[in-house]
């Protein structure tokens, strides 16, 4: 914060704003569009993860293990997103609890369900409630990565499971006929191929998973929405030397600013690797790319 911000009663009106813009409540939602960029950054991969190894399952030939897949990407597809968030929440902190709570205190002798409320041990709380705050928000943190990632994965596995239907057949018969097993057909087969089938699909999610970030203040993150709206209120000279009136409507302009921004940056970014693949591919993109060099 700048030195002459000691006094906000003699600022002019830039100076003024310029130390308004530094408090210590403006860098945490600095620091929070750091939150969402690194919650984007675990959950796509992990998503991916998810999705890759549901669309592996759906297209098993073990029957139990191709229900399992089918029926996570029907479940997960067929809820409304924010329904799966807030149960998912709350389902993985109590499998956690449920599970510390077998292990750690065995000699309970009460039930865990007590009429709706759910009751463990003090030790199988998570977190523990003499834990630092920072666990607390990291744990927070964590199942909503967790969430979203379960979510999106179901998504993912969707997208990829119709991209591996759409490597043509005729690809996998000929690596057949050159004596490679199942097994090297799928990876150095069908795996490679399908991304360029996927890729279209997997661009429009990664859209929607930006989109849906905004939901962490629904579960309990302290992220760009929570400072947006706590900030932007209201503020009384009482409790603060920066006092001002509804500013709600320019902070979440500035929100809508970072994230056309950030889906424009999105967009260039996978149209490249859009080109990178379909370059030589039988596609629309393929042979775009082959007319263009003629």
């Amino acid at each position: 914060m700048f030195s002459f911000c000691t006094d906000p009663e003699t600022l002019g009106s830039l100076q003024w704003l310029a130390c308004y813009l530094t408090t210590g409540k403006h860098m945490l939602l600095y620091l929070s569009f750091g939150t969402v960029l690194l919650l984007l950054g675990i959950t796509a991969p992990t998503a991916l993860a998810f999705g890759f190894g549901g669309a592996m399952a759906a297209r098993s030939r073990v029957l139990p293990l191709r229900w399992f897949g089918k029926i996570y990407i029907a479940l997960v597809r067929g809820v409304p997103d924010i329904a799966f968030f807030l149960f998912f929440v709350i389902a993985l902190d109590q499998m956690f609890e449920w599970t510390r709570h077998q292990i750690l205190c065995p000699d309970w002798d009460q039930p865990i369900r007590q009429g709706n409320d759910f009751v463990v041990c003090a030790a199988a709380k998570l977190p523990l409630s003499t834990a630092p705050q920072w666990v607390h928000e990291v744990y927070g943190f964590f199942t909503a990565v967790l969430t979203f990632s379960i979510v999106f994965g179901a998504f993912a596995a969707n997208v990829l499971f119709g991209a591996m239907r759409a490597v043509p057949r005729g690809q996998l018969e000929t690596a057949e006929a050159y004596g490679m097993s199942r097994r090297q057909t799928f990876w150095r087969i069908l795996v490679p191929q399908m991304w360029v089938y996927a890729l279209p699909g997997l661009s429009n999610l990664w859209m929607v998973l930006i989109k849906a970030t905004p939901l962490l203040f629904l579960l309990g993150v302290e992220d760009i929405v929570y400072w947006a709206r706590e900030m932007g209120g209201t503020a009384n000279p009482r409790f603060t030397d920066y006092p001002h009136g509804d500013w709600r409507m320019w902070y979440f302009f500035a929100l809508l600013i970072f994230y056309l921004g950030f889906t424009k940056v999105s967009e260039v970014f996978l149209e490249r690797v859009m080109n990178r693949l379909t370059h030589g591919q039988a596609t629309t993109g393929g042979e775009a790319h082959r007319k263009a060099a003629t």
